[in-house]
């Protein structure tokens, strides 16, 4: 609102002023109010407030309306909330306090309350679009607040001083160096802002350690400092040109308004130029703020209340030279509101991020994400929780285009001051990892493990000591990955890691065969005294299958074993049909015949106890064989344990070169 209109505004109250003992705070805190010195205009409407009688209704109704407009904003929303009340209780004489009043209980999360300020504001003005936003938003928080988080947040306790810290930008390159706009003290001296309370903001600055740590925030030295409050910055696309805002104010007078304007420095070395002011438009009373530049460093994007707009502040453009600026252009509708529009930022993937309190959100400003579209328009997203809370949030920054970054909030924060965020997308990688070990569970060390993807992955890793392995995989892809190692067989496994926001660790563990032992075949049962595979083999039977199709140039023998029992000629025999029928079921499963050879040797080779036999089984000691004189020394059920050991089926690699020559 400009000077002229505000005191066209007030001018009818003054009269009611005369004789009244309050009169002389009234009209300093009016004057202070209209030259946008809030802080202090709200302590001199506290004082008049408590010198007004109780007949002094209207003027009652005009303090308490006023000192709500300066504690909004000043970011002090329960404060505000009070005399919003009292205005409306002493019958303020516009239902403009039913809006503010709305917005306010908006802020402090009171939407059911909120949506009835919204309502009653919607009576006499039933097409107003900050209402009408404002009643969407209500009737919808509660199931946004349903919805999955997209980002981890975080308060930076690093970067944020005791006083305000706000809009963080990265310097783009590296982005190792973050600017930050805050009022901590650099002096005793230093004076509060009459328009926050607080000192003015200067630059300060931070930078990634060595340890990948930031540091904490140091005061600039130089020019792009001084002794009036400076705001947002922003960096051309080389990081050598900052852009940013200055709000000039007489502190010895209240008879000058602040002028807030554009200014840009150049960096040589490490330090800045003087800043040149910025003359993208001729009328000096208008504001000018937030600069940033679009990735191709063709245009300058700003804030600006200048005729033409939709309301309140909008975002504006103009295309730049080296010296001059192009006519401003209003970014339309899909980005702009009757409401304030603010502190826009460009990622370098050319995606446009703006705070807005005209669009529906949880309350005071949301950060919202624009994508341009084909008609020259923009697709216009709130960015959700936990970014955007029912305090203010804005002044987004980006690593570059990964998913992290810091902006400015107030929420939860009894002054209002504004704190640095930061933020970071749940990573869009899962993890796989397990453990490589051999048939009798020994970890193997230093096995290979390749993977690959359906998305053009090819990569590789190998187990640790203990066997171990892990790896970083993308989500919603499909994966299959091979165990290698040098005297084993090949292991392959498959799996599909799900496109999900939540960090997710996939097991898969490998089991390698030794090239040089014969290996036993678990879980295969024949018919009693037949050689008919029984169809719970089939399990064990397919395992083996699959150890085939991994490793495609080794041939194998299978062999047959009998218990004690009977004698050898029928023993042989038996054990060399059942070796049979286990090659005939491995080529049904396509499997070549010149790969497979089936041996029985009945009872002729009693099996020899190993590590797992002996854990299993506490009767038996490793190295031992199952021979006919021992078993005879256990007692019977012993013996039918050690028999059922002997009956078994056996596989080992004859040759690692089919098909290679």
């Amino acid at each position: 609102m400009h000077l002229r209109q505000i005191i066209s505004w007030i001018f009818p109250v003054l009269l009611l002023l005369e004789g009244c003992s309050a009169g002389m705070y009234v009209r300093k805190a009016d004057k202070l109010y209209g030259y946008g010195e809030f802080y202090a205009a709200s302590v001199q409407y506290g004082k008049a407030y408590r010198h007004l009688n109780s007949k002094e209704k209207k003027l009652k109704a005009h303090t308490s309306f006023l000192r709500g407009e300066c504690f909004r904003r000043i970011n002090q929303p329960l404060k505000a909330e009070s005399e919003y009340r009292k205005a409306i209780r002493y019958n303020y004489s516009s239902d403009t306090v039913y809006l503010k009043f709305a917005q306010t209980l908006h802020k402090n999360a009171k939407y059911q309350e909120a949506e009835n300020a919204y309502e009653s504001f919607l009576k006499n003005h039933p097409d107003d679009t900050l209402a009408l936003n404002g009643i969407y938003a209500c009737h919808h928080i509660d199931q946004w607040k349903k919805e999955r988080t997209r980002f981890e947040v975080k308060k930076a306790n690093i970067l944020n001083s005791r006083k305000g810290d706000f809009s963080p930008v990265l310097v783009p390159g590296e982005y190792n160096t973050l600017y930050i706009t805050s009022s901590a003290h650099i002096s005793e001296d230093q004076k509060a802002s009459k328009i926050t309370g607080l000192p003015n903001n200067d630059f300060w600055i931070s930078k990634l350690d060595v340890n990948n740590k930031w540091s904490k925030p140091e005061y600039i030295e130089g020019a792009v400092n001084s002794e009036f409050d400076e705001g947002a910055a922003s960096f051309s696309p080389d990081g050598k040109t900052m852009y940013f805002t200055r709000c000039i104010t007489k502190s010895d007078s209240i008879e000058t308004s602040s002028k807030v304007e554009l200014f840009r420095s150049v960096r040589s070395g490490s330090e800045w130029s003087k800043p040149e002011k910025l003359q993208v438009y001729r009328d000096s009373t208008i504001l000018f703020a937030h600069p940033a530049v679009s990735p191709d460093g063709k245009y300058l994007y700003f804030v600006s209340d200048m005729p033409g707009g939709h309301g309140g502040k909008d975002i504006w453009r103009c295309e730049m030279s080296e010296k001059t600026f192009g006519p401003p252009e209003n970014l339309g509708q899909d980005i702009n509101t009757p409401g304030d529009e603010v502190f826009p930022y460009f990622r370098k993937n050319g995606e446009f991020y703006f705070s807005s309190d005209g669009h529906p959100g949880f309350g005071g400003l949301d950060l919202f994400v624009a994508i341009p579209d084909k008609d020259h328009g923009y697709t216009v997203e709130n960015m959700q929780k936990d970014i955007n809370s029912n305090g203010d949030d804005f002044g987004i920054t980006f690593f570059g285009n990964e998913d992290r970054g810091f902006f400015s909030s107030n929420r939860k924060e009894p002054r209002g001051w504004d704190k640095i965020w930061s933020f970071e997308r749940p990573s869009p990688y899962s993890e796989v990892k397990g453990i490589v070990i051999d048939r009798y569970g020994e970890p193997i060390p230093d096995a290979t493990i390749r993977i690959v993807n359906d998305k053009g992955l090819n990569t590789k890793t190998r187990s640790q000591k203990d066997g171990t392995y892990s790896l970083k995989v993308e989500k919603d892809a499909d994966y299959a990955m091979m165990a290698t190692c040098r005297s084993y067989l090949n292991y392959s496994n498959r799996f599909y890691a799900l496109n999900v926001e939540k960090d997710t660790s996939y097991v898969l563990d490998f089991t390698l065969t030794p090239l040089h032992r014969a290996i036993r075949i678990e879980n295969i049962f024949f018919e009693f005294n037949k050689s008919t595979l029984m169809s719970e083999s089939f399990s064990a039977l397919d395992e083996l299958v699959k150890l085939l199709r991994d490793n495609p140039h080794i041939v194998i023998e299978i062999g047959a074993h009998t218990d004690r029992v009977g004698t050898d000629e029928y023993n042989n025999l038996l054990s060399e049909k059942r070796a049979e029928s286990v090659v005939e079921y491995l080529q049904q499963q396509g499997i070549e015949k010149e790969r497979l050879q089936a041996h029985g040797y009945g009872k002729s080779q009693p099996a020899k106890v190993d590590s797992y036999m002996e854990d299993k089984f506490k009767f038996l000691t490793e190295g031992f064989f199952l021979t006919e004189g021992f078993i005879e020394t256990l007692p019977a059920e012993q013996q039918q344990t050690a028999d059922q050991i002997n009956r078994r089926c056996e596989f080992k690699v004859l040759k690692t070169t089919y098909k290679l020559f």
